[in-house]
């Protein structure tokens, strides 16, 4: 049997840039406080704590959790690369729907170094290695590998529809209007499609720096409990999961010999079906999305997975403006990856901060009017994609 699971808290930090943030502990606690707060329960109350991150030791979810209270619950570990966050998220929702527990939490944060992303452990075989041995194949150019990853993926769908680079600057342009209204974001001002594209090449004809998100550290949190629970503490959450689905990869994702499907695209594809179906909705149905833009190439191919546009309509789409206010679908109003911040374990439990104001109509200028039900992708590669259907109640 599966119950009812209400987001009864949210928390999270301001993202900041690497070396201008504080310590992780400092971070992660502050986001579980505000969570605390906001749901009015105290950290005595909750049964299970699930806490991601990516670049930190074993048991750093522990050294976060004490500096909040040492209540001798369990506090599970996750590091599920860029999906670590709304990971923990469904491993928390998990055990409040199956019975487990009537509160839990779900926790993740980031302290990051500047820089493009490093192995953590350049001494044995890497998680990756089967994947960068396929853009290697598949990709002829000498650049880093995550930019080879995502633009590459942006590439095979610029020769596929004639789909425009000037396409992607119109993505990250719109992030950066929407970043503007949000005090929580590194990136507020707000750039032009031409300051986009005339930003420093990275890749001539594929990809400027501006369409690349920042590495970045911060912290957001999410307490979830059953409608019991809720009852009896007080708690009034307008907020439910509806629906939620977690999957990793097929092996298209290796042979298909498209890039697309390497980052992820597939995952994407089955975990949304997923969700839809379980819900009872259509794609349609959605009024505002979160989506994993680690680069603008992945949010537009993001939207043909997500079913949000035709398989190759996105470049109309977006220049119809409707991932937009105004449009079909407001997408990542927080300003997404590339205006707010992608601090990796974070960035999940973020998202889940940002559509639970968005659904309770207390996003500020943000607010996408009217908003009942939104969606959340996050992906991480190597790989995970997990997606998550919100409700107003």
């Amino acid at each position: 049997m599966s119950r009812e699971v209400l987001v009864a808290g949210v928390g999270m930090t301001p993202f900041t840039k690497p070396r201008a943030c504080e310590p992780y502990p400092t971070m992660a606690a502050a986001a579980v406080r505000h969570a605390l707060e906001d749901a009015g329960v105290a950290y005595a109350d909750v049964q299970q704590a699930y806490v991601g991150y990516v670049y930190a030791d074993s048991t750093a979810g522990q050294r976060s959790l004490y500096d909040v209270g040492m209540t001798g619950i369990p506090i599970i570990n996750v590091n599920n690369n860029c999906a670590t966050g709304s990971t923990a998220l469904f491993l928390a929702r998990q055990a409040v729907a199956s019975g487990a527990v009537e509160c839990a939490l779900a926790l993740g944060f980031e302290q990051m170094a500047p820089g493009a992303l490093e192995a953590a452990f350049a001494d044995r075989p890497s998680p990756f290695e089967r994947f960068d041995a396929a853009v290697r194949e598949l990709v002829d150019a000498e650049l880093p590998l995550p930019l080879r990853y995502f633009g590459g993926a942006g590439l095979a769908h610029m020769r596929e529809f004639g789909t425009k680079v000037e396409t992607f600057a119109k993505v990250r342009a719109k992030a950066s209007r929407h970043a503007a209204n949000n005090p929580l974001a590194l990136f507020r001002t707000v750039v032009s499609e031409d300051e986009v594209m005339n930003a420093g090449v990275l890749w001539p004809g594929v990809m400027t720096r501006l369409m690349a998100c920042p590495p970045t550290c911060g912290a957001a949190a999410a307490i979830v409990c059953s409608p019991g629970f809720a009852a009896r503490n007080g708690i009034r959450s307008t907020v439910r999961i509806r629906a939620q689905s977690m999957v990793t990869d097929r092996p298209a994702a290796l042979d298909a010999g498209d890039m697309r499907e390497v980052v992820g695209f597939g995952m994407t594809r089955q975990a949304s079906l997923e969700v839809y179906e379980d819900a009872g909705i259509e794609a349609r149905d959605v009024d505002v999305v979160e989506l994993h833009d680690c680069f603008a190439h992945n949010e537009l191919i993001s939207y043909e997975a997500l079913g949000l546009c035709p398989i190759g309509g996105a470049e109309k789409f977006i220049c119809d403006g409707d991932n937009t206010y105004g449009g079909q679908f407001v997408t990542n109003p927080s300003g997404g990856l590339l205006s707010k911040g992608h601090p990796l374990g974070a960035t999940g439990l973020a998202q889940c901060f940002e559509l639970t104001h968005q659904l309770r109509g207390t996003a500020g200028q943000r607010q996408v009017e009217g908003a009942r039900l939104a969606l959340q992708h996050n992906l991480g590669l190597g790989g995970a994609c997990v997606v998550t259907v919100y409700e107003r109640l």
